[in-house]
């Protein structure tokens, strides 16, 4: 009887510039359709390095089942071409784990290739002892089991058909047993006993393997879950981009008019006789600036301003002067700074990345206008900004659901966007944003970014 070692081993505003209707679909299913594959390969190295550690339990029982039917049973087994079928197996294996060490990939082929390795060793094995008699023969249904577990359709009738053929051409061709005299009044009962050990072995690898091949399974499929949650926020984003790209482009024209009848009316001697009125007209001034500002920051985290070479600053001096520029803007002194940075670098300027901070600071400020902190820190290749404030802090229903579009608890229509335009910026950065609520009260959002992404020379695709 051949043995336990048998087993296989495969192992925005409405109406304003462009519309939804113009965006084109680029992180839907085409965009995720090649990432796909990788994750389908793998997970098949998963599976072969699953059934590799089979292949060695194959090996051990092998080693056992031969030396009791020689050594107790006292059947007279081809031993040399039985060890020579058991010398492949190990061979195989060890050339398996070899080239798994230098694979982070698998197709379909090779899980089919080493399928049909480890059928064709089945057989020899069966040959040599007994063919289609052997109880043992039954442990082809573990093959074909393999097969529809990891391989396409198509696969798996080859395995069907090629295991079918084996098992056809062993009624045939194969070699008798030599089985002692008194053997000769108790065949069905050892049949019988065999088929038995069979039946449980072939059992208990199912359940045990097929469990943690269908974990595997399951952990590319959530994968996948999760690349479709990615590209769907993603293409909201774009959605939302677009539409405020093509507001920027509408408000321009506007808010430049503005800026020059303002200037006029101050050069007007009835008007700039009256100070309170040349008091109003300033503020005026000082908030179509802004707006302006806030235009001109749209077109360039969107790519519109190209004739702009990125400026070059340090991160000591990107954030301090983005804590003011926000003070400034807010005309807010509630905030409090503090930088633990160490020791400066240079970066690139990112308009995007401090709108992002902005945004951040905007909700906390809403909810916590008395007091505010930004904390600045590194931490190894990180740089990690946390934002604390004193506020009601998060419900844990948002905590749950953090990143996700219209997840707030101001009860108003359109809100909660805010944390998912961070949490998408962040991401695309390469980094991670978390939230969580203080002891004290209040909440803080950490914004953990690589270094990496924000130095000079760095290839980024943030917008």
């Amino acid at each position: 009887m051949p043995g336990i070692g048998l087993s296989s081993n495969a192992g925005g505003p409405d109406g304003a510039g462009v519309g939804p209707d113009a965006v084109p679909h680029v992180f839907g299913s085409a965009a995720i359709a090649p990432v796909v594959q990788p994750l389908d390969e793998t997970t098949n190295v998963k599976n072969i390095n699953l059934l590799i550690q089979l292949r060695w339990i194959a090996v051990v029982g092998q080693v056992l089942t031969i030396g009791f039917v020689h050594i107790v049973m006292g059947v007279e087994l081809p031993l040399m071409p039985m060890i020579s079928v058991l010398c492949g197996s190990i061979f195989l294996n060890v050339i398996s784990q070899e080239w798994l060490r230098k694979q982070t990939d698998a197709r379909d082929r090779e899980l089919l290739m080493l399928l049909l390795l480890d059928v064709a060793a089945l057989t020899a094995q069966l040959y040599l002892s007994g063919g289609a008699t052997n109880p043992f023969v039954s442990l082809y249904l573990l093959q074909v089991t393999l097969g529809a577990m990891l391989l396409n359709a198509r696969s798996t009738w080859v395995v069907v058909v090629v295991a079918s053929l084996c098992f056809g051409g062993l009624i045939i061709f194969h070699r008798p047993l030599a089985l002692p005299p008194e053997m000769a009044d108790h065949l069905f009962q050892i049949h019988i006993i065999g088929t038995l050990i069979c039946f449980v072995l072939d059992a208990a690898l199912i359940v045990v393997f097929m469990t943690r091949i269908a974990r595997n399974l399951r952990d590319r499929d959530n994968g996948l879950a999760a690349l479709r949650q990615q590209a769907a926020e993603e293409d909201h984003i774009v959605r939302m981009g677009l539409l405020a790209s093509g507001a920027a482009h509408e408000l321009g024209t506007p808010l430049a008019s503005l800026s020059v009848i303002l200037s006029d009316w101050r050069r007007m001697p009835t008007l700039a006789s009256d100070p309170e009125l040349m008091e109003e007209i300033a503020e005026m001034q000082a908030d179509v600036q802004r707006c302006k500002s806030i235009v001109t920051g749209i077109l360039m985290s969107a790519g519109d301003m190209r004739g702009e070479a990125p400026a070059v600053t340090s991160v000591n001096d990107f954030f301090g002067e983005l804590v003011d520029d926000w003070r400034m803007a807010r005309s807010s002194g509630t905030l409090v700074y503090e930088n633990r940075f160490g020791e400066d670098m240079p970066i690139v300027s990112d308009s995007a990345l401090k709108q992002t901070i902005f945004n951040v600071l905007d909700n906390a400020n809403e909810v916590s206008p008395l007091w505010i902190r930004v904390a600045l820190e590194r931490n190894g290749d990180q740089l990690v900004l946390k934002v604390s404030d004193m506020g009601p802090g998060f419900a844990p229903e948002m905590l749950a659901n953090l990143g996700k579009p219209y997840n707030s608890s101001k009860g108003r229509a359109g809100r909660g966007l805010g944390l998912f335009l961070v949490v998408n910026a962040v991401r695309k950065l390469g980094g991670s944003v978390a939230a969580d609520n203080r002891p004290v009260g209040g909440a803080v959002v950490t914004l953990s970014l690589p270094l990496s992404a924000l130095a000079i020379g760095a290839h980024r695709h943030v917008r």
